[in-house]
């Protein structure tokens, strides 16, 4: 199983993703456009791992506290074409201190760097003054995701798991096994 961690955008944090997406379109911005139903902010990328349990174990141990999320911009990773966020110390630390627990539970990921972003467009062909500041729309993350990812008919598909909610939240539960 293809897992990653993830928090996934409100209703209204979509909606302006959407926008964003559609203004690189009339940009001119050609590529795999992110489907609505699959924007997320990727926390940890796990790849291949068959212990789900172990994985919502160490996302249940790993207590957060609400934190605002708030688009910044769009940006790019050579042919992939994100929106940024500000910068959170609350975000950062918990997905040191998440990455660190599934390191001490020896479930694997991939090490590089946190940025925190959500992908809008891949194998993007744009120029870079496709790229702008965005509404500096805001939400408030009160959950974490366990993802599945698998290919689809017309592209990858992405299924919550499990989430587990901040420590002020009594909600944790699993989704799907």
């Amino acid at each position: 199983m293809r897992l990653f961690l993830a928090l996934l955008p409100n209703e209204e944090m979509i909606t302006a993703l959407t926008d964003i997406q559609n203004d690189l379109k009339r940009s001119g911005v050609k590529g795999r456009y992110t489907d609505p139903f699959n924007l997320h902010m990727t926390l940890a990328y796990i790849g291949e791992y068959g212990d789900t349990e172990r994985v919502i174990d160490v996302l249940e141990e790993t207590d957060f506290g609400p934190f605002e999320i708030t688009l910044k911009e769009t940006g790019a990773f050579r042919d992939l074409i994100h929106c940024t966020c500000e910068e959170n110390d609350d975000l950062n630390h918990y997905v040191k201190l998440l990455r660190h627990r599934l390191s001490e539970n020896d479930i694997p990921f991939d090490s590089k760097p946190f940025i925190p972003h959500i992908t809008l467009v891949r194998r993007a062909d744009f120029t870079p003054d496709a790229l702008h500041e965005t509404a500096h729309v805001s939400m408030f993350a009160n959950r974490v995701s366990l993802m599945h990812s698998a290919q689809g008919k017309n592209g990858m598909v992405y299924t919550e798991l499990a989430c587990v909610y901040a420590s002020d939240e009594d909600k944790n539960e699993e989704i799907w096994e």
